[in-house]
């Protein structure tokens, strides 16, 4: 198994998806990851990688990742990597590989312009993407 940590930002809002048959709630996304190097010739340069995500634990993707993972929001997820294989509408195979989320961490949450916003759980002044010196 190929367990993988990712730091990077929500493309999109997630979708919870209910499964066939059973009918249990799953949550789909995608995670952007960005490198940035210096080329050979001393400019700089990046590249972002894409990440397709899924979570099968339907509470988390309920009560945690539907009701706070927004487009833009900052995460770190662990997971393991495996193959998802369909057949599309042509009746050609796909393969892909995607990242099965056992945990998730929403590091920071984008701003809404719309409605009021909860209250920040950080002491004001406090930015809790700061570097803990310990």
């Amino acid at each position: 198994m190929q367990s993988v940590i990712i730091e990077g930002y929500l493309a999109a809002d997630p979708s919870i998806l209910a499964a066939q048959g059973s009918g249990r709630k799953r949550a789909s996304f995608r995670v952007l990851e960005t490198q940035r190097f210096r080329r050979g010739d001393g400019e700089p340069g990046e590249r972002t990688t894409g990440f397709n995500c899924v979570c099968f634990h339907e509470k988390t993707a309920q009560d945690y990742i539907a009701a706070y993972a927004r487009k833009g929001s900052r995460v770190v997820i662990s997971g393991h990597v495996e193959n998802d294989t369909w057949t599309g509408k042509d009746g050609a195979v796909h393969y892909d590989l995607r990242l099965v989320v056992e945990n998730l961490r929403i590091k920071a949450r984008p701003v809404l312009s719309e409605g009021p916003r909860a209250p920040d759980p950080a002491p004001q002044g406090m930015d809790l993407d700061d570097e803990i010196p310990f």
